[in-house]
């Protein structure tokens, strides 16, 4: 994980991943992206935060998770 302790999970075909980035730089906040569009095998990850569900933008900071956007998220199948 970054060393500012965020993680944030996000797939190529969710603009709402764009939104929450550009919120993190805006913040100054250093993070590690983990693209699954990249990185498919690291699903199971993200559903494991998420109860299941395929959804992106997903952030973990200081070990408490936001799911989606302001509320809004991607959904995969």
């Amino acid at each position: 994980m970054a060393e500012s302790g965020v993680l944030i999970y996000t797939h190529p075909e969710c603009t709402i991943c764009v939104s929450v980035k550009m919120e993190l730089d805006e913040k100054g906040k250093v993070y590690e992206e983990i693209d699954l569009g990249d990185h498919p095998e690291r699903w199971p990850e993200l559903q494991e935060l998420t109860g299941g569900d395929k959804i992106t933008p997903v952030v973990v900071e200081d070990g408490e998770v936001t799911i989606g956007y302001h509320g809004i998220g991607c959904t995969f199948y």
